[in-house]
């Protein structure tokens, strides 16, 4: 841990230095602004500045919520992009002055400009504005994620090569939706058109890989009638996610309050025909021949929250299937307890990371910065012969929008053969 904090450490100073050598210039750009001349404004820029740079370092080795960790480096980043992008124009008015002090004679106060007309706006005015500007881009691409991306609904399609799948499930079609989250929503026409999107690629089965809600099982009264309509001939199966336990709200009145919540939640699931699996097996036949569906509670290796899956459990009865998938809600199950103890299990489908809401994702390339907590964070994942998939979700979480991570629906064919890309670097 100590060696992991030192570079974050340092990282967090740097920041801090780079925020020392931008207010100047911050400062000077905002100076026709009533309220930026004020003590209270660098009150607030330096509070907010060392509170966020601290709240990262936090985030990154504290057990905290994820809700926590993604709100803080969303931050972070954005604040950190905007400095980054006024560096340049305050590095060139500071290159220019000196320039100018050099060739000026000393009796020639540093600060004189020619100035070619009355109106003319001062360069170094020009500069410090222009790099405010330029500076504000991400916080306008993230008002432009709030309106257009948090219902900006993408079908991923994934191929999935099992060796072992038997020859009745080859070609047959899964598909994958995870952390709803609807205590969030606020468009009920777009989460509709969002279902019927996964409806239209008409997958064989489905899995749902937790976090229905966000605290309490009655956000879902306004959606549970469109959420039904989630059906596939095979069924749908879904698991539980940290969110779904109500352990995020505080004020509970009493125990029996949350474990009714609990028990409504579960009905939820019961009411919208989704088979919820809480360690345990179903055994899904075609043609007379059978794979295994497995489904945990959550369990996280990050997670401040009880490890409440139990894959001993989930896997009883199992040992003649040739093969399982696993609903498990928190990626980081996968690299901590199923690939060392569980090699039986083919293929685990997850969620819970968001790709943070935030970051980059391409065809060859992603990144978001939850990859600093999640080496498992979106999209497919292979180790040896085992296999795991991150959805980045369906609803959101926090910040209400999304930028560059869009909300996902997978949709899987399953292939009863090797995956060629592997044996051709072979």
């Amino acid at each position: 841990m100590e060696k992991q904090a030192l570079p974050v450490f340092f990282i967090c100073i740097a920041i801090l230095a780079l925020d020392f050598y931008l207010f100047p210039g911050i400062h000077f750009g905002l100076k026709k602004w009533r309220f930026a001349q004020k003590k209270a404004f660098k009150i607030t820029y330096w509070t907010l500045s060392i509170m966020v740079t601290l709240g990262i370092f936090v985030s990154i080795f504290a057990r905290t919520g994820l809700g926590f960790r993604a709100a803080f480096m969303l931050v972070f980043f954005l604040m950190t992009i905007s400095k980054l992008l006024f560096l340049p124009f305050k590095l060139a008015d500071d290159i220019r002055r000196l320039i100018k002090w050099y060739k000026s004679k000393p009796t020639v106060p540093a600060e004189a400009e020619k100035k070619p007309s009355p109106n003319a706006i001062p360069r170094s005015e020009f500069l410090a504005k222009a790099g405010l500007l330029a500076g504000s881009i991400p916080l306008g691409g993230m008002v432009y994620g709030t309106v257009s991306g948090v219902y900006d609904y993408r079908v991923k399609h994934q191929k999935l090569y099992l060796p072992n799948l038997p020859k009745a499930f080859d070609g047959i079609k899964l598909g994958q939706i995870s952390d709803i989250h609807s205590g969030s929503f606020y468009n009920q026409k777009a989460v509709a058109g969002g279902v019927e999107m996964l409806l239209k690629e008409k997958p064989d089965f489905i899995f749902f890989t937790g976090d229905l809600v966000n605290t309490t099982a009655n956000e879902m009264r306004d959606y549970q009638d469109i959420f039904s309509k989630v059906k596939a001939p095979l069924g749908v199966y879904s698991s539980l996610g940290n969110h779904d336990y109500g352990d995020y709200k505080m004020d509970w009145s009493s125990p029996a309050e949350k474990q009714k919540n609990f028990r409504d939640l579960l009905d939820t699931h019961k009411n919208m025909g989704w088979d919820l699996l809480r360690n345990e097996n179903r055994r899904l036949k075609v043609n007379g021949e059978e794979i295994g569906i497995l489904g945990v509670e959550n369990w996280g290796s990050i997670s401040r929250f009880g490890k409440r899956g139990r894959l001993d459990l989930a896997t009883k009865n199992t040992d003649d299937l040739p093969v399982k998938l696993l609903l498990s809600h928190d990626p980081s199950h996968w690299r901590a307890q199923v690939i060392p103890e569980y090699k039986q299990i083919d293929v685990m489908f997850s969620g819970h990371t968001h790709g943070m809401q935030f970051g980059i994702r391409g065809e060859n390339f992603q990144w978001s910065p939850i990859q600093y907590i999640y080496p498992e964070w979106a999209g497919h994942y292979r180790q040896d012969d085992q296999q795991l998939y991150v959805n980045v979700g369906y609803g959101f979480l926090g910040y209400p929008g999304r930028l560059g991570i869009l909300p996902e629906i997978t949709i899987f064919e399953l292939k009863a053969s090797a995956d060629p890309t592997l044996q051709k670097m072979a």
